[in-house]
């Protein structure tokens, strides 16, 4: 026994803290556990007999990375005083980092605790221990990192040959001579080249992956087990398909890094995608692709367009009303316009230009209403398009059909890898032993569900051949009769506006924008793709002028109203009813105001109401002595006449109506009613 170790030592628990660095080395270095555990007869012959296993952090590094519960739990455990040795098998064992290591020793040192591995046993309450501890301790650090660059550099140099191939993306194998290749798998090359066709006829991610959705297709992904499984596609599977240049047949390395960051305490890596300009490597033409570098490189561009930058690109199309997003640029100050939406739904647009007053405080340019705008400009991209227009419409007509025989496409090779599937799972069930119960259930079960997913592909391609038959081939003669209806359909309210917006960004580079102030002009300077330009002068509507108007039943509610209500009440009244200002805003006091102004309805005023005889449903029913229900039930009826022009809101009766004949005969039958009980007193039951 070592004369290091004294009976205040034995007279405490040892603990054998064991570790291994990975689960790989837990499953396959069993070597290293035995003699890790076998650590504690060492322990034994130093004279301790509490003995305590510390095996919590099998699989976990000691770098320092991440978080390892048992050598904490060990530390702690050293803080109380209740430990006499720590041991392992080798002091590496305990820490690959100065941080724990250089902690654990000072522990030690504080608390008179020994560190014990196969060779021979340290005090670190002994200057030379600490130094033999600190040098050891430095020395598993730099193997650490040693053996770590070693590694990366045999990586790095593996992969400027293009060889380092970690996973295979889906739509790949390695081959034999550890490059990439081709799934042989049909359905999988196809259902990849679909999703590239599809962006580069609509030039959206998202809108690629909702048309896959539409039309219930699904698209190949990797499992853990390197197998190819079928499901529903998300954004992420599209948008990887699209990005990662081995599809486009080059071979990437080093494309994101890791960076460490401290959270809670605790060290954690994320992962970060790099520029391009900043990969390790990337070879071009390495290997097939689905598509051809340059098509990869153009997509790349147009997802990069897709990206909103504030200014500059405002990112793809989309379905709100102003047509020209991103296109106008102010002449004063060179700034892109930005867009304004107001009323309900947002139905009217303008366009203005205050990034300057916003970013700077300079002065705000100019703002105008963008339905003119958009309507002249329109004007011109069908004078433009319309001499196209026959050629361009069977254009469109044959995308569509090769769009519809892509889908089909993609149903017969799901029904054939399902028939496939079905027929395999009938061969195992034939080939089982039938009295084995246990296991015949089992691949009958297969077998049906093999079977009904036959059927339900075979029910989506006769449903797809319906909606096919429904649609009628078109005609030259119905293609000329669109293109002369095409400024019709152009303006109708069920077109695309996504669409518009690609064929307008599609011809027009930028517009140039101006107000001329004495002219009461809106300039507009189109530059077209090609180096051409246009000039358009648009009026602009003069202070005072309207684009809109208030519903004429709202108006008239409003002329009946204002006999016995305030402009407050009459405000209050149309909101509750839903109804809302030409501009689709919310009513208010001065908006009821200037409406009666601008069509001379009088204000109400109480001596002119009580003049005239008008008054409501309550003050009636007072008149005439009569309930309120009475009285309105009686109008209901058709008994009496009385106004109602919003369904949640007052009756309007006159004096003449409550003076009326009929009036008279409701009153006098009101008060002549029996109102005596039904049971006489007499008779009734009290309640003591």
């Amino acid at each position: 026994m070592s004369e290091k170790i004294q009976p205040r030592h034995l007279g405490r628990k040892a603990m054998l803290y064991v570790r291994q660095s990975s689960a790989f080395q837990v499953s396959h270095n069993l070597e290293s556990q035995k003699l890790q555990y076998a650590m504690q007869t060492r322990l034994h012959d130093l004279g301790f007999s509490d003995i305590e296993v510390v095996d919590e952090d099998l699989g976990r590094s000691a770098a320092g990375i991440e978080a390892r519960r048992g050598f904490e739990r060990m530390v702690a455990e050293v803080s109380l005083g209740r430990v006499g040795a720590v041991a392992a098998r080798e002091v590496s064992r305990f820490a690959r980092n100065s941080r724990d290591w250089q902690q654990l020793v000072e522990v030690c040192r504080i608390v008179d605790t020994l560190l014990v591995d196969q060779e021979m046993v340290y005090d670190p309450r002994l200057g030379n221990d600490r130094l033999l501890l600190g040098l050891k301790g430095s020395l598993n650090e730099y193997e650490l990192d040693l053996l770590r660059q070693r590694s990366l550099e045999a990586r790095r140099a593996k992969a400027r040959r293009g060889e380092l191939i970690v996973m295979a993306p889906v739509g790949f194998r390695k081959s034999e001579d550890r490059r990439l290749e081709k799934d042989p798998d049909r359905r999988v090359q196809e259902a990849i080249r679909l999703v590239f066709e599809q962006f580069e006829k609509i030039a959206s991610v998202r809108q690629t992956l909702l048309w896959f959705l539409e039309h219930d297709l699904q698209l190949p992904a990797v499992a853990g087990n390197g197998e190819v499984r079928w499901k529903r596609p998300v954004y992420g599977t599209v948008y990887q398909i699209l990005t990662n240049p081995a599809y486009g047949g080059a071979y990437a390395y080093g494309k994101s890094e890791s960076r460490t960051h401290l959270v809670g305490g605790e060290l954690r890596y994320r992962e970060h995608r790099k520029p391009r300009a900043q990969w390790q490597v990337l070879i071009p033409k390495a290997h097939e692709g689905y598509v051809d570098w340059a098509q990869f490189e153009r997509i790349q561009g147009m997802i990069h367009g897709n990206v909103i930058i504030p200014g500059g690109r405002s990112g793809p199309p989309r379905s709100g009303k102003a047509l020209l997003g991103a296109l106008l640029r102010c002449r004063r100050c060179a700034t892109k316009l930005t867009i304004k939406y107001s009323g309900r739904g947002g139905q009217f647009i303008r366009y203005s230009c205050h990034r300057g007053h916003m970013d700077k405080g300079l002065p705000r340019c100019i703002d105008f209403a963008g339905d003119p705008v958009d309507a002249a400009v329109g004007a011109q991209i069908i004078r433009v398009v319309q001499p196209a227009a026959i050629e361009a419409a069977i254009i469109a007509y044959r995308n569509e059909m090769q769009k519809q025989d892509e889908v089909l496409g993609a149903f017969e090779r799901e029904l054939e890898a399902a028939r496939y599937a079905a027929q395999r799972a009938q061969r195992q069930y034939d080939a089982a032993d039938p009295e084995n119960r246990l296991v015949a259930d089992e691949l009958e079960r297969r077998w049906n569900q093999a079977l009904e997913h036959v059927r339900e592909v075979e029910a989506r391609i006769a449903q797809h051949h319906i909606g096919l038959a429904q649609v009628p081939a078109a005609t030259a003669e119905e293609f000329s009769a669109l293109a002369d209806q095409l400024e019709e359909i152009w303006e109708h309210p069920e077109t695309d506006m996504r669409l518009k917006k690609r064929i307008v960004r599609s011809l027009i580079h930028e517009i140039v924008v101006d107000i001329d102030q004495h002219a009461c002009e809106i300039v507009l300077i189109i530059h077209w793709k090609g180096g051409l330009h246009t000039e358009v002068h648009v009026p602009r509507r003069r202070r005072g002028q309207h684009g809109s108007q208030t519903a004429p039943e709202t108006l008239d509610a409003v002329r009946m109203l204002a006999r016995i209500c305030t402009d407050d009440f009459i405000a209050n009244v149309l909101n509750r009813n839903g109804r809302r200002t030409g501009y689709g805003n919310f009513w208010t006091r001065e908006r009821v105001t200037t409406l009666r102004s601008y069509h001379d309805i009088p204000v109400f005023s109480a001596e002119n109401s009580t003049q005239e005889g008008w008054m409501n449903l309550t003050d009636a029913a007072r008149s005439l002595g009569i309930s309120q229900r009475t009285l309105r039930l009686a109008v209901e009826h058709g008994e009496l006449s009385a106004e109602h022009p919003l369904a949640i809101g007052p009756w309007i009766f006159n004096r003449e109506t409550l003076q009326s004949k009929a009036a008279l005969e409701l009153v006098e039958r009101v008060r002549t009613r029996r109102t005596d009980p039904a049971i006489p007193l007499d008779q009734q039951a009290l309640f003591d």
